[in-house]
Parts: structure tokens; C-alpha cells; sequence
């Protein structure tokens, strides 16, 4: 083939992919893009066009595809001898079926006659499995995340210096074998000797304290809030109607009140005194409201439920302390986009004019009672909170599930993939069959669409997007469209250092408008016909 051939062939391939075929129809759009591995064909007609290698059974399974059921049997029966034929990629690997009494370990069968022992799961047991796999010379261990029993086996098994593979139990149910107690193990160790099973995320060692006390935190502030619920029920069956004067009960105001009323006080005057200057109702309308029956049962709940919530109060300010020493150890990392330096323009300026630095604001209600917000800075190097709709708390979610280091994800579409944001298509012979979705409990994920909700009224760029892609794709969909979009600016930013800017909904509204007047000219053109601007 000439190298004009092939140029011709590369441009035919990309004018397809563009959506036009060389004479400049309209056509459907590619749905694959040129490679250099691509084996180019010239046609008679003078067309030409690209053609894939066909891929191998073993290589469709390494990178995830979905295989027939004819190839699912081809595989098992390579399983069954020691050595399928295949690429080596891990050596020296041992598989680790984690339990909850005991676990099971396996290595090469070549290596010793007995390649499957149990142990323990106490410490002691744990060790021993450590040594008995240095004996054979492992460098590498496997295992699914069962529950928290592999937390323990990961520790003690990093601590030997060993590397740590942990996989999910949803990645291998593509992949054929027999699983049992005792096989699981080996089961596990071939599959990762030939790279067939995807390593699960892990945060470093120093997230970890982070993330351990942040989750126990949204747990108690999750309580508490339910506390709240169970004194407005309380204030409700005794007719108290505190919650139609003021609109929380948990402010100064309420639990001024709700105190007064478990420490015996009745006269709704007194109680009524006890408002906040704050409080737009008058003393009379809140008199009015605490005229309830009191009855000695409801009295009893009411005092019990405020107690537990004083006591998730105090809970609470015992995470944040340990919080704030935990990132006060963190490395500070160097300053990146969206960031001021202390001695840039902005502190220069202030001096000319005068005026002094405005004081930190005062942490809103379920935020660290520390400069939450400065720290998260210092060790992230980069302003998260410059994104309309991202707060404090969801990029203390981000680093406390993630940290600092964005590495482990080569690339934006990874970093969504890992969070569950990607679109997932069942696609058989070039056509959608049907959309996928997956359930799962990411933390990250979730702050990210309560973030992109939170952008409905935001007269901003990603406001005026998601309120587009709500109108295009529905409220649910568009959600995490959204949250999948802040996903990737974040990734940007982390990585790179980028500055967010926001450009207002005006630009993304005139980027719609001209998109809309391409097609509408592109379709005239089609036709044979021009539009003209209306005079």
C-alpha cells in the first residue's frame, strides 16, 4: 500500500468519525477510532477502510469484556491446567480467601505439595500465614474485600512487606472457576498471575486515620439529627407548637426552651421570655405555641432524647479535635490554581486602601468548629471550593476518601469510572442495547450529586449546564451527568493545578445558541438551502 493510500485512509476514517463521509453527507456516527495498530484495506471502489486485529479470548477477559458462553468454557477448561498458556504479568503471587474464624492461603503448587493451608484469624495466626508465604518466596498477595475481616490480613501482611492486592468480589463474576474455601484461594492466585482481576482503590496509611474519623462523624451528626426529629415528636404529641414560630428547633432559641421545659418550667410567658432577638415572631405568638398538655410520659421521651442528643454533641467535638490534629500533621502541598499566596496582590491592595482583612467567617451548623476551610487548602494546594456548588464538607469528603494524591487514576474517565458516574452500555454487534447502572454506595459520588443539585438556581456556567441537561435528560439523569462533569474539573485541578473560573450562564447560553445555529445551517446546506438572518 502507498503512503497516499494510507493518508486517504486516515482521512476517510476521521471524516467518519466527524459525522460526514467524503462527499459531505450526513452519516451515522463512528462508533470506534483509528489506531496505529489498525491493519488498513484498500477497497476497489477506491474506499478505504480500517479493520482491528481480532482480539483473543484471553485478551477480550483481561480487559473486561463480556465474554459467550462458548468462550466461558474454552476459559475453564485453560483453567484447569497449571499453565494456560498465557502472559505471566504477576510472578511470586500467593491468594488469600479471607473469613471470619479463619483464612485460607494459597501458592504455586509447584512449589510445595501442600499449596493450601488454613490459618487463624488472630494475630498470631496472621503472622504465621506471613511467614509461611516468605518461605516460598511470595512478593504478592490477592484478596477480596470480605466485609472488614481483610482490613486486619492487609495491615499485618503490609507490615511484612508485602504487596497488597485488594480486589472487588463484583470484578471476578465474569471470570470462570470453581470457588470453594479451599480453591477460592487458588482460584484467586491464578487469576492474578495472568492480570485478569483489577486492584480496588486503598487511600495511603495517613487518609486513613482521616477517613476512619470522618465517617464516624456523619454517623453522629446523622444521630443527632435524628434526636432533633424525636424532640419535635415529642414537642407535637403534647401540642406544643414550637416548630410553626420558629423554624429550628435545634437553634438558640428552641433549645433554650426545650431546656426550660425538661427542667420544669410551664408558664409559656416565662418560656416565651427566653427568645432570641433574632426571632422575627413576637413573645405573645411563641406564648401562644407553648400551651400543651404536658403530659409525664412525653416529658420523660423528651428529656431522654435530649440528653443523647448533648451526649452526640459532645461526641462530635471530641472528632473534631482529633480531626484537626490529623490534618494539622499533613504535608503542605504547593500552592496550585485558584489559590492566593500571603503576600500577593490581594494583601498589598488591602494596605493601600486601609482596610483591614475580614475576619474567617463563623462555621455554619455540621461544620468543624476549626478553619476547616484553610486547611483543606494547605494540604490540597488548590481551592476545591472555587466550584459553584462544591462546599467545606464535600471536599472534606474528597480528601478524607481520596486524599491529596490523585495518581492512582491515569485519567479524568477513570477517576469517574471508580466513583460509578460513567456511562455504562450494554453494547452487542455496534448497537446500545440497553444503559447499565450500578448500585453502590460511594461516598464521594453522592457529595458530588448533592453539589450538582444544589446548582438548580445558581446563576452560574455549571448552573446554566445542569438546568440544560435537565431539560434533555430528566432530573435523575441529569444529576449524574452533573456530578460526573464536577468529577472531572476536580481531577483537572487536582492534577494540574488549573484555577476554576467561572464564566457565567450568559457564555455557556451564547455557546448553546451558536451550537444550535452550526446544525440548523448544516442541515440547510444538506438540503440545498441557506439561511438568512431575519432583517
Amino acid at each position: 500500500m502507498t503512503s497516499v493510500t494510507a493518508i486517504n485512509c486516515v482521512v476517510a476514517s476521521f471524516r467518519c468519525k466527524s459525522g460526514l463521509d467524503p462527499d459531505g453527507e450526513v452519516v451515522k456516527e463512528s462508533l470506534t477510532e483509528p489506531s496505529l495498530a489498525d491493519e488498513f484495506i484498500e477497497i476497489k471502489d477506491g474506499w478505504t477502510m480500517a479493520r482491528r486485529k481480532k482480539k483473543s479470548t484471553y485478551e477480550r477477559l483481561r480487559d473486561g469484556e463480556r465474554l459467550k458462553h462458548w468462550e466461558h468454557k474454552e476459559v475453564a477448561r485453560q483453567f484447569q491446567s497449571e499453565d494456560p498458556g498465557w502472559e505471566v504479568v504477576h510472578s511470586k503471587v500467593a491468594g488469600i480467601d479471607v473469613g471470619n474464624g479463619s483464612h485460607f492461603a494459597g501458592v504455586d503448587p509447584r512449589l510445595t505439595q501442600q499449596p493450601v493451608r488454613e490459618f487463624g484469624s488472630w494475630t498470631a495466626g496472621l503472622q504465621a500465614m506471613a511467614d509461611w508465604l516468605k518461605n516460598y518466596g511470595v512478593k504478592r498477595v490477592v484478596m477480596q474485600t470480605t466485609g472488614v475481616y481483610w482490613i486486619a490480613v492487609q495491615e499485618v501482611m503490609e507490615a511484612n512487606g508485602f504487596q497488597v492486592a485488594v480486589v472487588d468480589a463484583r470484578g471476578t463474576k465474569n471470570l470462570p472457576g470453581r470457588k470453594s474455601d479451599v480453591q477460592e484461594c487458588e482460584w484467586l492466585r491464578k487469576l492474578d498471575t495472568f492480570g485478569l482481576l483489577r486492584e480496588s482503590f486503598q487511600a495511603p496509611d495517613k487518609i486513613r486515620a482521616i477517613r476512619t474519623v470522618w465517617r464516624l462523624r456523619q454517623r453522629l451528626v446523622t444521630d443527632a439529627g435524628r434526636s432533633i426529629q424525636q424532640m419535635q415528636k415529642a414537642l407535637t404529641s403534647m401540642n406544643v407548637q414550637l416548630a410553626n414560630c420558629i423554624s429550628d428547633i435545634s437553634g438558640v432559641t428552641g433549645q433554650a426552651i426545650i431546656r426550660a421545659i425538661v427542667g420544669g418550667e410551664r408558664d409559656p410567658m416565662k418560656l416565651a421570655q427566653l427568645r432570641n432577638g433574632m426571632i422575627r415572631a413576637s413573645e405573645e405568638e411563641i406564648a401562644r405555641s407553648l400551651e400543651g398538655n404536658w403530659r409525664e410520659d412525653l416529658l420523660f421521651e423528651l428529656e431522654q432524647v435530649l440528653e443523647a442528643y448533648d451526649f452526640q454533641q459532645k461526641q462530635i467535638a471530641g472528632c473534631d479535635e482529633r480531626l484537626k490534629k490529623y490534618i494539622g500533621e499533613q504535608p503542605t502541598r504547593e500552592l496550585g490554581g485558584g489559590l492566593e499566596s500571603a503576600g500577593g496582590e490581594g494583601v498589598a491592595e488591602q494596605k493601600k486602601r486601609g482596610r483591614k482583612k475580614k475576619a474567617q467567617p463563623k462555621p455554619l451548623k455540621n461544620q468543624p468548629a476549626f478553619d476547616l476551610s484553610g486547611e483543606l487548602r494547605r494540604v490540597m494546594g488548590v481551592d476545591l471550593t472555587k466550584i459553584d456548588g462544591v462546599k467545606v464538607m464535600t471536599v472534606q469528603t474528597i480528601y478524607a476518601e481520596i486524599g491529596a494524591d490523585f495518581s492512582a487514576f491515569r485519567t479524568e474517565k477513570h477517576f469517574a469510572s471508580w466513583l460509578m458516574l460513567a456511562p455504562k452500555r450494554d453494547v452487542s454487534g455496534g448497537k446500545v442495547i440497553k444503559h447499565l447502572s450500578f448500585s453502590g454506595n460511594n461516598r464521594v459520588a453522592n457529595g458530588l450529586k448533592m453539589a450538582a443539585q444544589s446548582l438548580k438556581e445558581s446563576d452560574s456556567y455549571l448552573g446554566a449546564r445542569y438546568r440544560s441537561l435537565r431539560g434533555r435528560l430528566g432530573g435523575e439523569r441529569a444529576v449524574k451527568a452533573m456530578a460526573r462533569y464536577l468529577a472531572c474539573l476536580i481531577y483537572r485541578m487536582m492534577t494540574k493545578g488549573e484555577a476554576y473560573v467561572d464564566r457565567g450562564a450568559a457564555y455557556f447560553e451564547k455557546r448553546r445558541q451558536d451550537r444550535d445555529l452550526l446544525y440548523l445551517q448544516g442541515k440547510a446546506a444538506a438540503m440545498g438551502m441557506q439561511l438568512v438572518a431575519r432583517a
